[in-house]
């Protein structure tokens, strides 16, 4: 049976299938909001790329697609790097600084960024451009670069600038093209991540813009300061069975393996606006010798069924090295939250945590799973009873089997309030949640030009 989707880049989701679990609550925990910052578009910047992160000061971190500046090229959207900054004064507001504005191809700067931002020990902030940077990689015939790996370092003395350096300029073809999603470090200080194209390999993954269907690479700090960061491409995709199209939110485990997923590829029993496939879970080993290759394993082909497909990206271990992630698909093509273990021959298994069912209780989970003090799992949906999102929480059986329990802790409600939130989700010390929202806000922009916020319990 073939499946029609449409992937995460436009719009989503799959044929209905019959659903494993249904939800068994949606009482609200009464949740509060709080925008702690709403886009204005222009200069300031809009449509936030992925969530936020905490410096050791209590200052947020995040990165927007759009505004900034208005002359990069083919896509039209520049894009910043932003800071909040709390206050104890004025109620408790929070203050942003916009520490750098993308250039684009112009000035070789990078442009869009396609993920969150992350932080090393030591106050560095990095993060993803898809186009812009040195790369010859041409799209709508304009010679747009084919993205970047950045790094923001902070500054030396109070008031002073932040310093912005391209680590990595993607090259195209056999190097990557349009990195996307979050970056991870390991515990060596290299940073992990994956393009959307490029690599060498395959013909399906959207061959009327960009070539082959993705990688995931590791990016090496150099040696002595001031030195150039080395990439290595750890795996090319191929599309086909091998999965195609990689998006992002890379997890490693204790023994340096790498977890992700794609859009496409797989099976082929999916059919997206240009590829193949349902997407799947893969894993890559590290070699067990010196120079040589990194062995990929097919964790979770999807099928397109009650399963799931088209994953989201942004997969997350438990306690028990159980994984866990979003999907599109389920009874009523509204989505999925999974999760994978080992069974007793050490195989892999995915069980459906929770199916949505529709708007009230909320679909299309595009955003990352992550977990609570308590082990619960909390992620956000696009959609609600008020068409602009909520946020769930899926907490695990007692007894260790059986269903997990739904609730939906808060509804967002649009402009001036937050609507649609995509990014995953952070807590600070005390259980209050972070994260961004693409829409929403007291911004200019049609319908809000995005929001940070915060919910407190």
């Amino acid at each position: 049976m073939t499946h029609t989707i449409n992937s995460r880049f436009t719009t989503r989701w799959l044929v209905p299938f019959v659903a494993v679990l249904v939800l068994t609550s949606t009482a609200s925990a009464g949740w509060k909001e709080k925008v702690l910052y709403s886009f204005q578009g222009g200069s300031d910047g809009q449509d936030p790329a992925g969530g936020v992160v905490f410096d050791s000061l209590g200052n947020l971190y995040g990165a927007t697609q759009e505004g900034g500046a208005d002359n990069c090229s083919p896509v039209a959207a520049c894009g910043t790097v932003y800071q909040l900054a709390p206050s104890a004064k004025n109620g408790g507001s929070w203050t942003e600084t916009v520490l750098h504005v993308f250039q684009g191809k112009a000035v070789d700067d990078g442009d869009f960024p396609r993920g969150g931002i992350i932080a090393d020990a030591v106050g560095n902030i990095y993060g993803t451009t898809g186009y812009g940077g040195t790369g010859d990689c041409v799209l709508l015939g304009i010679k747009g670069g084919c993205g970047t790996i950045f790094e923001m370092s902070p500054p030396q003395r109070k008031d002073g600038a932040w310093t912005y350096t391209i680590l990595y300029s993607f090259k195209g073809g056999k190097d990557g093209n349009v990195p996307f999603g979050d970056l991870v470090f390991d515990g060596a200080g290299n940073l992990y991540g994956s393009t959307e194209f490029g690599g060498g390999k395959g013909t399906t993954c959207d061959p009327d813009y960009y070539q082959y269907c993705g990688t995931v690479f590791k990016l090496s700090p150099p040696k002595t300061k001031g030195g150039k960061w080395t990439e290595q491409v750890l795996h090319s995709f191929a599309g086909g069975s091998d999965g195609g199209n990689p998006n992002g939110g890379l997890v490693l485990d204790s023994a340096g393996a790498i977890y992700g997923t794609t859009v496409a590829g797989g099976n082929q029993g999916c059919m997206t606006n240009y590829s193949v496939g349902c997407g799947i879970v893969f894993e890559l080993r590290p070699p067990t010798v010196k120079s040589g290759t990194w062995a990929e394993k097919r964790v979770k082909v999807f099928t397109g069924g009650n399963d799931g497909g088209v994953p989201n990206g942004g997969l997350i271990f438990d306690a028990k090295g159980a994984l866990y992630g979003t999907a599109g698909g389920g009874a009523q093509q509204d989505g999925v939250v999974y999760q994978l273990t080992h069974n007793s021959a050490g195989a892999w298994v995915e069980a459906v945590v929770h199916t949505f069912i529709d708007n009230v209780h909320g679909r299309d989970p595009v955003g990352p799973v992550t977990l609570d003090s308590a082990g619960n799992l909390i992620g956000s949906a696009l959609w609600g009873q008020y068409f602009r999102g909520l946020v769930y929480r899926l907490e695990p059986p007692k007894n260790g089997g059986g269903t997990w329990s739904y609730a939906i802790p808060y509804e967002f409600k649009g402009a001036p309030a937050a609507a649609y939130p995509e990014a995953r989700l952070i807590f600070d010390n005390t259980g209050n949640i972070y994260s961004t929202t693409i829409g929403g806000g007291a911004g200019s922009c049609s319908g809000g030009c995005g929001t940070v916020f915060e919910l407190q319990k």
